[in-house]
């Protein structure tokens, strides 16, 4: 059963989807990419793993937590999947450019590929897309919106543990 919920967090309104006991989207309202098709939050009770996801959520944006124990379900074609799965393995507070990201994925001229999958990503602050900047240090590309961008980077610098 595919549930939803709105959940307010600290950076705006954010709508949860999961489906049975994994998490497929958490999206800030109205971002680039927003699903057209979501499910409107509240149709059905929103179920364990939307509850979940909505504290670490606010654990995370808190400063609590640096880290999610939620099982992901985006979808998307297999090379989404595989930046997603890329984007994961950036360390907590670190950051990595589009291009060094799509050499780690063996496409070294794929940066604007990897960097359409990385503005595609359904799961925002779960799967940290946030941590991808421009080659040149510059922050670009956040579907969120820059001030969101800059928000998580800085609270993540702020918290990270050396």
């Amino acid at each position: 059963m595919r549930t939803a919920v709105r959940h307010d967090t600290t950076l705006g309104p954010m709508l949860l989807v999961a489906e049975d006991d994994m998490l497929l989207g958490a999206w800030f309202l109205g971002q680039k990419h927003f699903p057209a098709t979501a499910p409107t939050p509240g149709a059905e009770p929103p179920g364990d793993v939307c509850l979940r996801a909505a504290a670490q959520i606010d654990a995370y944006l808190a400063g609590r937590s640096m880290d999610f124990a939620i099982p992901l379900a985006p979808r998307g074609t297999p090379f989404q999947k595989a930046v997603w799965q890329a984007l994961r393995a950036i360390p907590y507070g670190e950051t990595t450019t589009y291009g060094e990201l799509a050499r780690r994925l063996g496409r070294p001229s794929g940066a604007r590929a990897v960097g359409a999958a990385v503005g595609r990503n359904p799961l925002s602050i779960l799967i940290p897309c946030h941590r991808v900047i421009g080659a040149n240090g510059a922050l670009t590309g956040y579907a969120g919106g820059l001030d969101r961008k800059k928000a998580l980077l800085a609270l993540e610098k702020a918290t990270r543990r050396t």
